[in-house]
């Protein structure tokens, strides 16, 4: 019997075994439907070239020489060479790689197989190199994917690995739709029409979380933000009317279906119920009521002055004043003083310097 650490040890060892498988198949998966998408680019490509080289010929002086001798352009080597050589980007290593790999299979085609197989997709990715599935199909064996080939998850989503040799062949269910067949519909969508190979939903209204039909009255759940009335429908709850309001001192509360959004104030207001002056609870500083609407006063045409310094002016703002001293003066030391003008600048600052310089020699 095994020791407890050797039992550990070798609980390690598989655990270790089964996470490297587990990283082999995902990756393999992944090869598999990228290794199907080379194919197919590779397929296109050599059709865009069949399409670009039908008018062209061999190029030379004698064209009809040409075609009698070396058999016509249109199913020669050389068309097939110049299609070849355009099928992948020079850094594209995957799609390099394939085509080199597969040159021959290419000539088969070309020479003996064309008439027979006109879809070179089918004929190479699918039935010979088989890298890929009919769309429809998915893994090794091409198995049908949910909810069959022809219709794959009933119409209703994208079925993982479909058209390659990989992927599980489960349903991606597209917008509206859930379920492992996508025939259920998610929340906010309805069942118009269902039986057990089609589904079509149909979104509920938009009061409503889950439906049986595409009315208000047809909720069987309301969403938040609606509630029922009496007549056992989704109506909008308005949050604006709470007491107190869910908004901010300075914001009012603007309703909308299902919610509610916060506004700033008028900046003429102090607390409001609207956009606008008209619309204010009360005046904010500065401003005064006029009529119903808040407007600003003008502190500058007050019967008592507010500027009250000698040779000051008030000049009126939106809301409040400022106090500047007059033209032609100057504030110093918290005082309007006449400015100087240049000439009498100029004697002052000689009288000064003189003054200084008397005063040295004295």
């Amino acid at each position: 019997m095994l020791s407890t650490g050797s039992q550990l040890r070798l609980l390690r060892l598989l655990s270790c075994v089964a996470l490297v498988l587990l990283f082999q198949v995902t990756n393999s998966k992944k090869d598999l439907k990228s290794t199907c998408s080379t194919c197919r680019q590779i397929t296109d490509n050599f059709n865009k070239g069949f399409e670009r080289t039908a008018k062209q010929n061999f190029g030379g002086g004698n064209t009809a020489w040409e075609e009698r001798t070396l058999s016509k352009y249109e199913t020669s080597e050389i068309r097939l060479m110049e299609i070849v050589e355009e099928l992948c980007d020079s850094s594209s290593f995957d799609c390099n790689h394939m085509v080199e790999e597969h040159e021959d299979h290419f000539e088969t085609w070309w020479f003996k197989r064309k008439t027979k197989h006109p879809d070179l997709h089918k004929w190479f990715c699918i039935e010979t190199i088989k890298v890929c599935c009919p769309k429809g199909t998915f893994g090794p064996d091409c198995n049908a994917c949910l909810g069959g080939s022809e219709r794959p998850c009933h119409g209703n989503g994208n079925c993982d690995g479909d058209g390659t040799r990989g992927g599980n062949g489960k349903c991606s269910c597209d917008n509206a739709y859930r379920g492992e067949f996508c025939l259920d519909c998610i929340d906010g969508y309805f069942n118009e029409v269902r039986n057990d190979t089609f589904s079509l939903c149909t979104a509920c209204d938009t009061s409503c979380k889950t439906c049986t039909g595409a009315t208000n009255q047809d909720c069987d759940e309301c969403k938040e933000g609606w509630e029922d009335d009496d007549q056992e429908a989704c109506v909008d709850v308005n949050e604006c009317a709470k007491d107190p309001s869910p908004c901010e001192e300075d914001q009012y509360c603007l309703n909308t279906d299902g919610s509610y959004s916060c506004k700033g104030c008028d900046k003429t207001c102090s607390g409001c119920t609207g956009a606008g002056p008209d619309k204010c609870q009360a005046c904010a500083s500065g401003y005064q009521d006029a009529e119903g609407t808040c407007t600003d006063i003008d502190e500058c045409s007050q019967p008592e002055p507010v500027c009250t310094r000698e040779h000051e002016e008030c000049v009126n703002n939106k809301g409040s004043y400022l106090c500047i001293c007059s033209s032609g003066y100057e504030e110093q030391d918290g005082e309007c003083v006449q400015k100087l003008e240049p000439e009498k600048e100029e004697e002052s600052e000689t009288s000064e310097t003189t003054t200084s310089t008397h005063g040295e020699e004295l």
